[in-house]
């Protein structure tokens, strides 16, 4: 996943598409669901003029908090974003084109993501919003096997969502433990 991630970003970038890419390097650092990423303020990510380091949310599913770090890359285009004439005055960080709606709906951040996928030449019925959720949580784990980890950071209270979540099967969870000493 880190080379389409890749892809994606170098095309925004190419693009000159500052919403879209930090729309989409949001989604990825956050973890967050579709309808908690559309509806995140301005003031959720910046204070100060200063994009902040950790960022907490307060999701709408569960109404706990889940916390997140922006990488540098991430900060760097929502500072660029911030900026831009677009979004001057605006209180989501993603407001709509249409004027009776104050931010982007979950279903046109849905076409933005099968758009992005489409154009690095992915058939887009096989991602969704929730493929950006779940594609750091993923290399997360798949780097460190600490699935705690990935439990908080995806907000998760129960393990048996995030074992579901992640894909991990009895098998991998057997051979994880297999290879814990005590």
């Amino acid at each position: 996943m880190p080379k389409q991630v890749w892809a994606i970003r170098a095309r925004l970038e190419l693009a000159g598409n500052l919403r879209d890419l930090a729309l989409f390097n949001v989604a990825i650092d956050s973890k967050l669901r579709g309808c908690d990423l559309v509806k995140l303020a301005v003031a959720d990510l910046v204070r100060d003029d200063r994009v902040r380091e950790r960022v907490s949310v307060i999701q709408s599913k569960t109404k706990r908090p889940v916390q997140f770090e922006p990488s540098e890359n991430t900060r760097d285009t929502i500072a660029a974003w911030i900026k831009s004439p677009e979004i001057l005055g605006c209180r989501f960080m993603f407001p709509s084109r249409f004027h009776d709606r104050p931010h982007i709906s979950t279903r046109q951040y849905g076409r933005l993501v099968r758009d992005w996928v489409a154009a690095i030449g992915l058939e887009p019925s096989g991602y969704g919003t929730h493929s950006l959720r779940r594609t750091k949580a993923a290399e997360i784990y798949r780097k460190t096997g600490n699935f705690r980890a990935v439990q908080l950071l995806l907000g998760h209270t129960k393990v048996d969502s995030t074992v579901r979540y992640l894909g991990v099967e009895l098998e991998d969870a057997l051979s994880i433990a297999e290879q814990i000493d005590i």
